[in-house]
């Protein structure tokens, strides 16, 4: 995979080449030499086979011209970072000559071409001297193909590989015919072959003689499909129905943590808030997990499990009462965990010949499944995936993808045979064979996928911000970067590399996890690759290795970012992440984040996922020298603020500030920042003004200017005041603002109207906002204001209003016409909107919270709400009423009723509805449990 790290620094060459010529000057030949010389070993490496590139003496050359390139990129970007500081030196003492251009002094920019030139000659020698090594070490032979082409740099040159070799263009165009070749991706609960697995361990689960709660353990090799199984069972609509008392999904990575595993039950089955969860120590959310299961027969189910220490420590907070028959079940790889557990043990076997080859078929797609030169592979394809499911579906996924072809299908079968010679792992060597078989532009996005910790679910948003700012993904056309990314997710789900965890209501990923064998080939060869290091003790660590470029760390400790420091200072890492994973316990503290930063950093990435409540964190002011910084997320739950400091206008490369749930004080300088594309900032604020001389110095600074942002996510503020220039951010696809004043809403639509590209909308006012304020302002409430702008938002399919409504309109073409997700916060509508919004042909999610209706009674239409599949009803406190007709909502699938006390009976047309899977309720009238509960009816979430 080195000829990414050489493909991605080629790129960036080219770009500095064509952008800032004059900036190299006298040196700018040697820049386009070295250039040319990566190129031509960037095509040599993406020609070489499987063989070669396991070859002791190749992987030796590869290293070598790997750590070359680096040297390159290292030196371009010092060369960039000094000549940046200089003219930011040079501006700063010029402030008050803002109207002269600021450009860097001739002697200042002398001295660091003259040194460039120096260090770029360097590394042209080392790079011919490596090439010459390869002669006198007898390596002719292999690189003969390369040397063709080197010695003139001409496209006419003879070049073996180029009748194999295709542009990312090329294979991008190819995947698409393929994709739509190639089956959907199999859901997990679309097994193949275990049938037989379900009722045997149902069987264990609901009619076993004990009454007591009992463990039951899941036992086998990974990618037998353990996972897979019990989910199959954990949504099964019996076993559903038989644990009414509260049901919980944990999946359990080799980090034990028992915080942690208590949070994933407590977030199942009890109704805390969220900050008092993470407030809580193991006793205490253990005390509340109890608390909320006693007397109940329950199911709790343990995925993954690599510790005896797991059910030890987890055991004595789940209620063992002695005739509840409630169960654990657990799945694992070790007999030893299950017998420790005083399990009954359920130990999964490999398929059949048969069941193997009908996972195949249902894997390969149908138009691989009738091909006729099909059977002749059949015994060796069965035979080399020995009844290993995960095999079986990589294979099927990768052979999807190829053409239906003998020669084509051979080559991948004999690149199998060698991959399953080099050891007894042959799972791992299936599953190295579909890396190796990916086109190179995916290679590093899969590799990537390794530095998040085990068994986490990956937002996808963020993976494919990730993959951007560390330089992955390639342009290809007019696409935006993010189209190309989200591209080459789906095109990794294909492979069956990466799996889907949930959707978005428009059919997108919105989040997604590896496997945890792939985890484990991704971290062995990105290090193997020098991608990046894993490192699971931070203190540890002397000096980090020049040759990784990105450090992934897993620490429990907070105070272990800040000791990072003087690691990091003398460092080349582009890239820092740091995962601080719930510890369950934990002390407040300050401090100064990143006093010492790598300077070339591309991408700095905080997750603080513990219960720690810090007194306050700030943001290092040396933060704002980070000029390659592309990507800053500093997220996590927290109520504790974060600062930024001014500096970060230095940032002038910066694509994405993310803040998770965190709350995040941001300064205005951050307007300066004109690459940004994502600001996602859920409970940030611009926490300052642009003073007058300030605005003297640099002219007005406004949000309008920055015009490549995509998604834009800030509590309204000051800085909103203009707020008809919302309409020139024509990128925008997200746009979400909190404590929106009520003397913006009518500027709001007006400007809202002309984004039309957007895809997601959410807009809430404070929570004291009162309907009587805007009738003061001499603002009309927002029909028919507001809601008639959303006609021409054929991309918008989400849509979130927490403001006062008056009324909604009569006319369907008033919507937005793709709208599928509809929620409402606070609208306080006092006419049924269901008539109305029944109406509406794609809708499929409503969502109706806090007083979003105030009247007694609510009536679905007849033949309303065609395709809805989930609707939700929380805190409305005045309903009474609630009747669906017969033929109304016809494919709903799940009812959420939540705090709406006053109802008392369900909707007749729903009681025996064969589509509705799911009902949850909670705090709601004891006859309204007594009617559901009498039917036959699953009731999947029930609190009294």
């Amino acid at each position: 995979m080195a000829e990414n790290s050489i493909s991605f620094f080629v790129e960036k060459l080219g770009a500095l080449v064509s952008q800032q010529a004059s900036l190299f000057g006298v040196v700018e030949g040697q820049v386009r030499q070295l250039r040319n010389e990566l190129e031509w070993i960037h095509q040599f490496l993406e020609y070489a086979d499987v063989e070669r590139r396991n070859n002791k003496m190749f992987k030796l050359w590869v290293n070598q011209i790997r750590d070359a390139a680096f040297d390159a990129e290292d030196v371009i970007d010092e060369f960039v970072f000094k000549l940046e500081r200089k003219r930011q030196q040079r501006f700063n003492n010029l402030k008050f000559l803002n109207f002269f251009p600021v450009c860097v002094g001739l002697p200042d920019k002398l001295h660091l071409v003259n040194e460039l030139s120096e260090r770029i000659s360097a590394i042209n020698i080392t790079l011919q001297n490596i090439l010459i090594n390869k002669r006198k070490y007898g390596m002719e032979e292999d690189l003969r193909a390369y040397e063709a082409g080197s010695s003139s740099n001409s496209a006419t040159s003879y070049e073996p590989w180029r009748y194999s070799y295709t542009t990312h263009d090329q294979m991008a165009a190819a995947w698409k015919e393929k994709r739509e070749r190639a089956p959907n991706t199999v859901e997990e609960s679309n097994i193949v072959g275990m049938e037989n697995d379900v009722e045997a361990v149902k069987e264990m689960l609901l009619n076993g003689y004990q009454v007591e709660r009992r463990v039951v353990a899941i036992v086998g090799m990974g990618g037998l499909g353990k996972t897979t199984l019990a989910k199959k069972i954990y949504d099964d609509r019996d076993v559903q129905h038989h644990f009414d008392g509260g049901r919980a999904w944990v999946s359990v990575s080799q980090e034990l943590s028992i915080w942690e595993l208590l949070l994933g039950i407590a977030n199942c089955v009890t109704t805390l808030e969220e900050k008092q969860k993470h407030e809580f120590s193991n006793d205490k959310l253990g005390e509340e997990v109890n608390k909320s299961l006693h007397g109940k027969r329950y199911l709790i189910v343990l995925d993954d499990v690599w510790n005896t220490d797991v059910w030890r420590g987890l055991s004595s907070y789940l209620p063992a009462e002695s005739n509840m028959s409630s169960r654990v079940l657990i799945t694992t790889r070790n007999q030893q965990i299950a017998a420790d557990a005083h399990s009954d043990c359920y130990e999964l076997q490999h398929l059949d010949k048969d069941k193997s080859w009908e996972l195949f078929l249902n894997k390969v797609g149908s138009a691989a499944a009738t091909w006729a030169g099909l059977e002749e592979f059949r015994e060796e394809i069965v035979a080399k995936c020995k009844g290993l499911p995960l095999a079986i579906v990589v294979l099927g996924g990768l052979l999807s993808l190829k053409d239906l072809t003998l020669d084509s299908w051979r080559k991948v079968l004999k690149s199998m045979d060698w991959l399953l010679s080099q050891g007894p792992r042959s799972c791992l060597g299936i599953l190295a064979l579909s890396y190796n078989n990916l086109p190179s532009y995916l290679k590093p996005c899969f590799l990537y996928c390794g530095v998040f910790p085990e068994d986490s679910k990956i937002k996808a948003s963020k993976l494919i911000r990730l993959w951007i700012a560390e330089g992955f993904v390639q342009k290809r056309g007019k696409e935006t970067v993010e189209e190309i990314a989200e591209d080459y997710l789906s095109e990794l789900i294909q492979r069956s590399m990466i799996q889907v965890v949930d959707t978005k209501v428009d059919g997108r990923v919105k989040y997604c996890r590896i496997h945890d064998l792939f985890r484990d080939l991704a971290i062995s060869e990105g290090k193997e690759e020098k991608l990046f290091e894993v490192d699971e003790n931070i203190d540890d660590i002397d000096g980090l290795p020049t040759s990784f470029r990105r450090l992934i760390s897993n620490i429990h400790h907070h105070h272990q970012i800040i000791s990072l420091d003087p690691h990091l200072q003398n460092s080349n890492l582009r890239s820092l992440i740091v995962n601080i994973l719930p510890t369950g316990s934990g002390s407040g503290s300050r401090g100064v984040l990143f006093q010492k930063c790598p300077k070339f950093l591309r991408v700095l990435h905080v997750d603080i996922m513990q219960s720690e409540v810090y007194g306050g964190l700030k943001l290092s002011r040396k933060i704002g020298k980070l000029i390659h910084l592309k990507y800053l997320c500093l997220s996590g739950f927290h109520s504790e603020m974060i600062m930024l400091p001014p500096s970060i206008e230095g940032l002038v490369n910066l694509q994405t500030l993310d803040s998770g749930n965190r709350h995040i004080s941001i300064p205005h300088t951050i307007w300066k920042l004109r690459q940004m594309r994502h600001l996602t900032c859920r409970y940030g604020w611009i926490s300052s003004r642009q003073s007058m001389r300030q605005r003297w110095v640099y002219g007005h600074l406004g949000f309008h200017k920055m015009t490549n942002l995509q998604t834009l996510s800030l509590r309204s503020g000051y800085w909103l005041k203009t707020d008809q220039h919302l309409g020139k951010l024509t990128n925008l696809k997200q746009l979400k603002l909190r404590s929106i004043q009520p003397r913006n809403l009518e500027g709001f639509f007006r400007s809202i109207s002309q984004l039309t590209g957007l895809q997601n909308l959410k807009l809430v006012t404070n929570k004291d906002f009162r309907v009587e304020e805007v009738e003061y302002c001499g603002t009309k409430l927002l029909y028919p204001i507001g809601l008639k702008h959303f006609s021409r938002h054929k991309c918008l399919c989400k849509l979130f209003l927490g403001v006062p409504i008056q009324g909604l309109p009569a006319e369907t073409t008033h919507y937005p016409p793709n709208l599928m997700q509809l929620k409402l916060y606070s609208t306080r509508l006092k006419v049924d909107p269901m008539p109305i919004l029944g109406r509406l042909p794609n809708l499929r999610i409503l969502i109706l919270l806090l007083d979003s209706y105030v009247g007694k009674e609510m009536e679905c239409p007849y033949e309303g709400f065609p395709v809805l599949e989930l609707l939700q009803m929380r805190e409305l406190h005045q309903l009474e009423d609630f009747f669906i007709q017969t033929t109304s909502m016809t494919n709903l699938k799940t009812l959420k009723i939540e705090s709406c006390r006053r109802i008392t009976r369900f909707p007749d047309a729903l009681l025996w509805s064969k589509k509705l899977q799911r009902i949850n309720l909670y705090d709601v009238s004891q006859e309204l449990m007594n009617e559901v509960s009498g039917t036959r009816l699953t009731l999947i979430t029930s609190y009294a």
